[in-house]
C-alpha cells in the first residue's frame, strides 16, 4: 500500500490523518512478507523453511525432522512418532516462513492432533535468533482438551496473555478456520469466522515482524500446561491452508475473515 505524502494528507484534512496511516510502517520494520495463499499442493522450500535436526530446549520432548513433514492429499502434514533422534525419543515436524510479516490478518485452516501432552500450533515468532526480542501470537491446541485453543501474545519475551476459548466439534474431529488481524492499536482472534477475543492494551501488543510457523510438538515435563504424555501410537495435525492478506489488499479467498472486515 502507497503511503500518503505530506501534501496528500494535508489535503486530506489534517496532519493527524497522514500520522495515522505511516504510524504502521515504524512497527513493521524489516517485514518482507506480502500478501498469499498456501493450500499446500506442493511444499514450497522457497517460501516454507522446514525445521530438521533440533529441539527447542529441556520441555521438548521430541527433534524437528524433516521426515514429519509431508504433504499428503493437499495437505501439509505434520507428524509426532516414536522414533529416536539424538537425545530424543520421538521426532516432530514443524516448518516457518523464511520471510518476515507485519500487520494484517492471518489465518489457518487445520486439524489438530490427538494426544495428552502435544501442542498443535500456529502462530507467528520472532526472536534473539533473528536478533529481535520475542514477540509472538499463538493459537495452541493441547492434545489434553481439544475441545479449547489457546490464545496468547509475548511481548519482548513476557506472555501471561493466556485466553481459552471454544472450538465447537473440537480441534482434533475436523478442519477448523482460525485467524487474528493485528493492527497497531489492537488485536482480534477468530474461530470459525466469529471474533472470540480482543486485545487493546498496547503493553500487550507485540510490534515487531514476525514468521509464520505451524508445529506439531510434545513434552513429558511441562505436564501442568499440556497434560501428562501418553503416547500410544504416531499422530499428525493437518494444515490445508495458511493465508496472510496484508492492510488494504483484497481478501485472499471467498470465506476469509479480511473480506468481511474490509
Amino acid at each position: 500500500m502507497t503511503r500518503p505524502t505530506t501534501r496528500t494528507c494535508l489535503a486530506a484534512l489534517t496532519a493527524l490523518v497522514c500520522a495515522a496511516s505511516s504510524a504502521p510502517a515504524v512497527a513493521q520494520e524489516g517485514a518482507t512478507g506480502t500478501s498469499f495463499v498456501e493450500n499446500f499442493d506442493t511444499l514450497d522450500r522457497k517460501t516454507w523453511y522446514v525445521s530438521d535436526g533440533w529441539n527447542n530446549g529441556k520441555h521438548q520432548n521430541c527433534t524437528w525432522s524433516k521426515d514429519q513433514v509431508k504433504i499428503v492429499e493437499g495437505a501439509l502434514n505434520l507428524t509426532f512418532e516414536q522414533r529416536k533422534l539424538g537425545e530424543r525419543e520421538f521426532a516432530c515436524g514443524e516448518v516457518q516462513t523464511r520471510k518476515r510479516f507485519g500487520y494484517g490478518t492471518y489465518e489457518a485452516r487445520m486439524k489438530t492432533a490427538d494426544g495428552s501432552g502435544l501442542n498443535s500450533a500456529f502462530f507467528t515468532f520472532i526472536g534473539p535468533a533473528d536478533k529481535k526480542p520475542h514477540d509472538e501470537i499463538d493459537f495452541e491446541v493441547l492434545g489434553k482438551n481439544p475441545a479449547k485453543v489457546q490464545l496468547n501474545q509475548y511481548i519482548a519475551a513476557k506472555g501471561g496473555n493466556e485466553e481459552l476459548v471454544d472450538v465447537p466439534g473440537g480441534a482434533n474431529k475436523g478442519f477448523n478456520d482460525y485467524a487474528f488481524v493485528w493492527e497497531q492499536s489492537r488485536l482480534r482472534y477468530y474461530v470459525n469466522g466469529q471474533m472470540v477475543h480482543e486485545v487493546t492494551d498496547p503493553a500487550k501488543l507485540p510490534t515487531n515482524a514476525q514468521k509464520i510457523f505451524v508445529s506439531l510438538w510434545g513434552t513429558d515435563t511441562l505436564s501442568g500446561w499440556m497434560g501428562a504424555f501418553n503416547y500410544t501410537a504416531p499422530t499428525s495435525m493437518q494444515i490445508d491452508r495458511i493465508v496472510y492478506t496484508a492492510p488494504g489488499d483484497d481478501c485472499q479467498f471467498a470465506e476469509s475473515v479480511a473480506c468481511v472486515l474490509n
